[in-house]
């Protein structure tokens, strides 16, 4: 489809070694793009266009950005990626856990979005900076409060840059439910109304739909990636076969 065509185009996809991240990868790459990959360890298999950094130290963050523009030349699209949490209640999680957890999914992105801004605001035709959030931000997060909170505060972040940084740089968010990954406990569905978990492709579909000509007037949305939602719990006696 030639919406999707996305030839000549450079992307920085933070996290994108593996599951969400290798998938979203792909998917730009089978458009056409080309991709620098980030993370703290080197994949298996080796990819060429790898760069090794942590994003939630500000400085690695600009020097992957200045490396993408080193690379292609030009930078458009950024997808914040690069996430995740233990399981741990509240009650016995270390402070330095919790802290950890906020700057990896929340600092982390701003620190990013930040570097790419730069570049993008001077490019002719701007570019799209992209936040992989969560249900967990939308609804309670047990187990995982800290990661939850700060997925709620990616969304308010993206809301907040798409109005200071428009019209050239749009910032949208994707609000992702269950995703089955092939990791154990990454595919529970039976609350879910499509019946299934996402597949990563799914949101890396997504990625492309907010990336292409499709979307050139939205901006400061988050649109979810959850199949529908969960049946609610107090409603289970209605579903139909339950």
């Amino acid at each position: 489809m030639e919406a999707f065509d996305l030839t000549g185009r450079a992307v920085v996809v933070t996290g994108g070694t593996r599951g969400i991240g290798a998938a979203i990868t792909g998917a730009y790459r089978a458009a056409g793009a080309r991709v620098l990959v980030c993370g703290r360890t080197l994949p298996e298999p080796a990819d060429d266009d790898f760069f090794r950094a942590d994003v939630r130290d500000p400085c690695q963050a600009a020097a992957l950005i200045a490396e993408a523009v080193r690379r292609f030349g030009r930078l458009d699209v950024v997808v914040n990626n690069a996430g995740g949490s233990p399981q741990v209640f509240a009650d016995v999680a270390s402070p330095r856990l919790h802290a950890a957890v906020v700057d990896l999914n929340l600092v982390a992105p701003l620190h990013v979005s930040q570097a790419a801004h730069a570049v993008l605001r001077d490019q002719p035709g701007g570019g799209v900076i992209l936040m992989i959030s969560s249900v967990s931000g939308v609804r309670p997060s047990p187990g995982t409060a800290a990661y939850g909170a700060a997925k709620a505060g990616l969304l308010h972040l993206a809301a907040s840059l798409a109005v200071e940084w428009g019209p050239g740089v749009r910032v949208n968010s994707l609000i992702v439910g269950p995703v089955d990954t092939g990791a154990p406990g990454s595919a529970a569905s039976r609350h879910l109304v499509a019946g299934r978990a996402a597949t990563p492709e799914d949101v890396a579909d997504a990625c492309l739909l907010l990336s292409s000509p499709l979307a050139g007037h939205v901006s400061g949305a988050a649109l979810a990636v959850h199949g529908g939602g969960e049946w609610p719990a107090s409603l289970a006696d209605l579903r139909p076969g339950a």
